[in-house]
C-alpha cells in the first residue's frame, strides 16, 4: 500500500496499482480510504470488568498525591486491607495505572546531563569496600578497602589497598601514587567530600584536614573539588568503575582458585596487575592525555599525620587506642611518630628508630595491641609470673604453636612452671632466631600429646647455631711485605 500510495504521487490509479502488484479496483478502494490497515483496526476493548474503577481516583491517586514515594505493592497490600473482596492478581494492572499515572502527573525527575572531559583536566578519587569479596592474608580475613583513582577523560585508573578507613594519610598516599605512576597531574582533582574522614571530627580537626588537602592539590598545581554531600552519582566517572573493578577483581579470584595470600605485598601486586590490564586497554587515549598534564614538581609532598608520644613504664605508648610496644631503653622518651595508613614510622629527635606495623582499634572500641615479644622478653625472664594475667597476652605470641602451647602448659601443670617455661622458650626463640623453626617443633609436639622438653629444644637449637657458624682462617701478609712496597714507592719519587 505504501509502495502504491508513492506512485499515486505522480501516476494514475490504475498504472500505480500495477506497479504496486495488486488489481485497479483495490487502487480505486485505496483512493476512497487512504488509512493504513493498521490505522482501520478498531480499538480493542476491556474484555472483563475494571476491578480497580471505584477505588483508583477516590482512593489510590489521593494516596499517591500525599505519599509520592510509596510502592505499588504498598499501595496494593493498603487496598487489600480495605477491600478484602479485590482480588489480588491485580498487582500488575496497578503497577501499571500507577506507572501511567506518575508519567502525566507524578513528581519531576533528576536529570543527568552528561560532560564532556577535556583531555588533562579532571582526576577523580574515591574508596570502595572489598570485604564482600572475602580476600584473605595467611588465612586471616582482611577488612580493607581501595583507593580509586581515575582520569575522566581517558579512563587511566590506579587502585591501592587501604587498610583503615577513609582519612587524609590515605588520600594523600593513594593519590601520590597515582600521579607519579602516572607521570604527571590534572588540573583538577575531585573527591567525595571526605565524608568518612570528616565523621566525628570536631570543627577544627575539620578545618584541619581541608587545610592539609587544600595544600597537598597546591603542591601539583590541582584545583581540589568536591561533589555535593550524599549525591554520588555527581562523580559518576569514578562511581561506576568501582563496579567494573570490583567485577574485575571477583572474576580474577574466581580464577586464581584460591582467596587466599601469603602476604599483603603479594595482594597488592595482585591489584596492581588487574589495574594494569585495564590501562592498557585506553593505552593510546591514556598517552594522548599524559602529554597534555602538568609536570610533576621535584619531590613529594608528606602523606602523613606526625604526633609525639611517651613511652610508659610498660615498654610501649598509646597513639588511637592501639598500645604499641618498642624497647625498653626508651622507657621516658619523647618520640615522634610518623602515621601512615599501614605503618608507623618512630624517631628519637632526628633519628629513625624503626618501622612499627600499625594497628586498629576494634569495632567496639575495645583497644588493640600491636605487640613484639623481643621488646618484653628480657623483662618477662626476670618476672615470668607476669605472663599469666597479662593484658596482652595473647599478642605475645608470635605464631599460633607458641600460644595454644601455652593453653597446653597450663592444663598440666602448675601455673608458675608453666609460665617460667613458656618464656624461656621465647627467650630461645628470641636469642637463637628461630622462631619459625622453634614453631614447628612445639607444633609436633601438640600433635602427638606431649608437652615440650625444654632442655632438649635448647641443646637442639644451640647446636644448630654452633654448626652454622662457619670457620674463617685468615692468612696475614707478613710486614716486610708492606716494607718493600715503601721502598719501591722511594725509588719512584727519587726517580
Amino acid at each position: 500500500m505504501r509502495l502504491y500510495m508513492k506512485y499515486r504521487l505522480k501516476e494514475g490509479p490504475a498504472q500505480a496499482a500495477a506497479r504496486a502488484g495488486f488489481s485497479a479496483a483495490t487502487g480505486y478502494r485505496i483512493d476512497q480510504d487512504r488509512r493504513l490497515p493498521s490505522q482501520k483496526k478498531a480499538p480493542r476493548a476491556r474484555r472483563r470488568p475494571d476491578p480497580l474503577a471505584a477505588i483508583f481516583d477516590t482512593e489510590i491517586v489521593p494516596l499517591l498525591q500525599s505519599a509520592p514515594g510509596i510502592r505499588p505493592i504498598a499501595v496494593l497490600d493498603e487496598m487489600l486491607r480495605r477491600h478484602p473482596d479485590l482480588p489480588g492478581n491485580v498487582r500488575r494492572t496497578l503497577e501499571r495505572r500507577i506507572r501511567d499515572w506518575r508519567a502525566l502527573h507524578g513528581e519531576e525527575h533528576d536529570v543527568m546531563f552528561r560532560q564532556v572531559h577535556e583531555p588533562g583536566r579532571l582526576g577523580l578519587s574515591d574508596f570502595t569496600e572489598m570485604d564482600s569479596l572475602g580476600v584473605t592474608v595467611a588465612g586471616v580475613a582482611l577488612d580493607h578497602r581501595l583507593y580509586h583513582f581515575r582520569l575522566a577523560c581517558s579512563g587511566f585508573e590506579h587502585a591501592h589497598v587501604i587498610l583503615g578507613g577513609e582519612s587524609y594519610v590515605a588520600l594523600a598516599e593513594g593519590l601520590q601514587n597515582a600521579i607519579w605512576a602516572l607521570g604527571g597531574a590534572p588540573r583538577e582533582h575531585r573527591s567525595d567530600s571526605l565524608s568518612a574522614a570528616f565523621r566525628n571530627l570536631d570543627a577544627d580537626a575539620r578545618k584541619d584536614l581541608t587545610t592539609r588537602y587544600d595544600a597537598l592539590c597546591a603542591h601539583y598545581g590541582m584545583q581540589p573539588t568536591r561533589n555535593n554531600r550524599g549525591v554520588a552519582h555527581e562523580n559518576g566517572s569514578i562511581e561506576s568503575p568501582h563496579g567494573h573493578l570490583k567485577s574485575a577483581v571477583r572474576d580474577a579470584l574466581l580464577l586464581r582458585g584460591s582467596r587466599d595470600f601469603d602476604n599483603l605485598g603479594s595482594y597488592r601486586c595482585f591489584i596492581d596487575e588487574i589495574v594494569g590490564r585495564i590501562n592498557a586497554r585506553n593505552g593510546k587515549r591514556i598517552e594522548l592525555e599524559r602529554a597534555l598534564l602538568q609536570p610533576l614538581p621535584v619531590q613529594r609532598t608528606c602523606d602523613y599525620e606526625e604526633t609525639r608520644v611517651y613511652v610508659t613504664t610498660t615498654c610501649g605508648f598509646v597513639l588511637r587506642k592501639v598500645f604499641y610496644t618498642v624497647p625498653s631503653r626508651l622507657i621516658g622518651h619523647h618520640l615522634r611518630v610518623r602515621l601512615y595508613d599501614d605503618r608507623l614510622e618512630l624517631f628519637l629527635g632526628g633519628t629513625a628508630l624503626m618501622t612499627l606495623q600499625r594497628g586498629r582499634a576494634g569495632p567496639n572500641g575495645k583497644h588493640g595491641h600491636v605487640i613484639n615479644y623481643r621488646h618484653v622478653i628480657h623483662a618477662l625472664r626476670r618476672k615470668p609470673m607476669a605472663l599469666l594475667n597479662l593484658v596482652y597476652r595473647d599478642q605475645i605470641f608470635p605464631r599460633e604453636a607458641y600460644r595454644l602451647t601455652f593453653d597446653r602448659l597450663l592444663e598440666q601443670l602448675p601455673q608458675r612452671q608453666a609460665c617460667r617455661t613458656m618464656v624461656e622458650l621465647l627467650s630461645l626463640a628470641h636469642e637463637h632466631n628461630c622462631e619459625a623453626q622453634l614453631a614447628q617443633a612445639l607444633q609436633q609436639c601438640l600433635d602427638d600429646g606431649q608437652l615440650p622438653d625444654l632442655d632438649a629444644l635448647c641443646s637442639r637449637f644451640e647446636a644448630k647455631r654452633t654448626n652454622s657458624m662457619p670457620e674463617v682462617n685468615v692468612q696475614l701478609a707478613p710486614l716486610s711485605d708492606y716494607e718493600a712496597l715503601l721502598d719501591d714507592m722511594a725509588t719512584e719519587v727519587t726517580a
